[in-house]
């Protein structure tokens, strides 16, 4: 039988966890048998000794089959997408889901709720009246067929470990860790059922990432597992230590898009941006 406690032992002295370590552990803690105690103990464990770049694909790729993935194959195109880690004002993925279907690419855009002090799109678009983020597999799939994007919020049955981890990774102060916040992102990514992913690491003091040398290294990190899990992936590091426009709030950021795709008021500094983006995929 598995040994719980052995595990959490090999990883507090430093030592690497196998796939199937991994596996018995977040398939036990999905499934009830693994208490949150003692994923709480794995959790921190892994803050103080890290996880390997091998580690944190599995835990990725594991994470990813806890749950249903969007399946758009039938759908011709380039499948792909763009993750934020999240700024103050940073209003892209707005302007940025649409340009991407007028360039004739597909994007299922999953999105998030704000983080900390930054924002998050999808409570932007719920300061929209009657803006439902909340789609099942299957209609992400006819949107996309119909118009080339979608933006949405992450159900219950797409990655349930991610949601159940990340509920104890803010409850024992692990939320930083570099690849546990990789696997949470890629793990969701990768369930949208995308060909390529650019990252825009945001860094400032309006951001999650203060430091450049933080930054760097989740940009790093988000790469190379997005590539160890067979995604074309890239990454920028932004500026946010300044708001991305000049508005910040939900519903002042939604006017501030539409005046922007208006052509009514383009702020160069968010066009720079979201134009880059749009050109590494």
């Amino acid at each position: 039988m598995f040994d719980v406690i052995e595990a959490i032992r090999k990883k507090r002295s430093g030592r690497e966890l196998s796939r199937s370590d991994l596996s018995s552990l977040i398939g036990g803690y999905v499934a009830g048998t693994v208490p949150d105690y003692q994923i709480s103990a794995l959790l921190m464990a892994g803050f103080l000794r890290g996880f390997s770049p091998a580690e944190t694909v599995n835990l990725t790729e594991i994470m990813l089959a806890s749950g249903k993935r969007i399946d758009l194959a039938p759908l011709e195109g380039h499948k792909v997408d763009k993750h934020s880690t999240g700024g103050v004002g940073d209003k892209v993925s707005l302007i940025l889901s649409p340009l991407l279907a007028e360039l004739g690419l597909v994007n299922p855009m999953m999105a998030g709720r704000g983080l900390g002090h930054t924002g998050g799109t999808i409570d932007k678009l719920e300061s929209i009246d009657g803006y439902d983020p909340e789609i099942p597999p299957e209609e992400v799939l006819r949107r996309c067929a119909s118009t080339g994007a979608v933006i949405f919020s992450q159900t219950d049955d797409i990655v349930p470990a991610d949601k159940m981890l990340y509920a104890l990774r803010d409850a024992t102060a692990t939320v930083e860790s570099i690849p546990l916040i990789t696997a949470s992102i890629v793990s969701k990514k990768k369930a949208e059922g995308i060909d390529a992913i650019v990252y825009d690491v945001k860094c400032g003091n309006g951001a999650f990432m203060n430091t450049l040398e933080d930054a760097k290294a989740l940009a790093d990190s988000l790469v190379t597992v997005s590539r160890g899990t067979g995604l074309k992936a890239a990454a920028v590091i932004t500026d946010m230590d300044r708001v991305l426009g000049y508005s910040a709030g939900n519903a002042l950021e939604v006017m501030e898009v539409l005046r922007f795709m208006s052509g009514a008021h383009v702020d160069k500094r968010l066009k720079k941006v979201t134009w880059e983006l749009a050109y590494m995929l």
